[in-house]
């Protein structure tokens, strides 16, 4: 009888220490706009792998790829009241909730990706990050999603002039409205998830992104041209509900922390080593490839001044001032 009665106590005991470990295992929803096979699903897929193998399985990353759990704005609501944990997004995205994060979307600010990697990884990344944490974000890093071009289904374009008049779908945020207006085109706001359809039905005639974004969503589908405008560069935002976050543990926080270094340095790495795959992809697709003369850019520049100085008033003279320090530094 006793034995019986110790046997049962040992797999009581068993039941409740195998369901405190269940209960000490946090599942992490990770959402993203990018198709599958992108350099930002690849980097979250490998923050995934990180943080399970370095948390002993107790973290558990779900990776949500295309739009999966809505709109970047319905995602920015969702990490707030803490129903999802963590998203990776456009940082200019985040313009709608602190004003300061639309200077990400300045055009022509990076000369180059080398240059934009000093700027978000140092001081000024992370001044901007911390800007987060009172709107209920906290932000681990930044992937990036690269250099923005044109695309459209009407007209190649050749010189600036050739942009007036074209529909094109913009990320929803003032400073993306205001550049495409200055050009004379007519800028219209979409979530992501609904470009392609959009495109297809010919509601707008164009878009702009990095290379890697079109050919992961297919818009070479729906797409006659694309000229390589390099108007903006992309960081994107890694995040997390605040509300989560300061449930964790120091040492599960430090896991989060650890993975987000690593998978950025990776996730740079397959961005920069998919662009020329990806240029084919899009000449194989049907697209017609183009680049903007100089002498265009210069003129694209200018008309881009009344806008940088427009935003500018928007954004802070001390975060723009902050930024042009960073990258003087960057530059020498």
């Amino acid at each position: 009888m006793k034995r019986v009665f110790l046997k049962s106590l040992v797999a009581v005991a068993a039941i409740a220490v195998a369901g405190l470990a269940q209960a000490q295992t946090r599942t992490i929803k990770f959402a993203n706009q990018n198709a599958e096979g992108h350099p930002v699903i690849l980097g979250m897929k490998k923050f995934a792998e990180l943080v399970d193998k370095n948390s002993g399985g107790k973290l558990k990353v779900n990776v949500f790829p295309g739009g999966a759990l809505g709109s970047d704005q319905a995602n920015v609501s969702a990490l707030q009241g803490g129903t999802l944990e963590m998203a990776s997004m456009n940082s200019g995205i985040f313009a709608n909730t602190v004003k300061d994060f639309a200077i990400y979307d300045f055009p022509f600010l990076f000369g180059s990706a080398k240059e934009a990697d000093i700027v978000v990884d140092g001081p000024f990344g992370q001044m901007m990050h911390k800007k987060l944490e009172d709107k209920g974000l906290v932000g681990l890093g930044y992937y990036e999603l690269g250099f923005r071009h044109i695309t459209n289904s009407k007209r190649p374009i050749h010189k600036v002039e050739d942009i007036a008049g074209l529909k094109l779908r913009v990320i929803p945020n003032p400073i993306n409205i205001d550049w495409v207006t200055a050009l004379g085109a007519n800028p219209t706001p979409l979530p992501f998830p609904e470009l392609y359809s959009a495109l297809e039905q010919g509601a707008v005639d164009g878009q702009e992104n990095p290379v890697a974004t079109i050919v992961g969503a297919k818009l070479y589908e729906v797409q006659k041209q694309i000229t390589f405008t390099y108007h903006q560069y992309n960081p994107q935002s890694i995040v997390v509900s605040k509300k989560f976050w300061d449930g964790l543990s120091a040492g599960e926080k430090k896991v989060l922390e650890d993975a987000a270094v690593e998978s950025v340095k990776y996730e740079r790495e397959q961005s920069r080593a998919q662009l020329a795959a990806g240029i084919e992809q899009l000449k194989k697709g049907g697209m017609q490839v183009s680049e903007l003369p100089p002498a265009e850019v210069a003129k694209l520049r200018e008309k881009m001044k009344p806008v940088l100085a427009k935003h500018t008033a928007t954004v802070g003279e001390a975060t723009v001032k902050a930024m042009m320090a960073e990258l003087e530094k960057a530059r020498k």
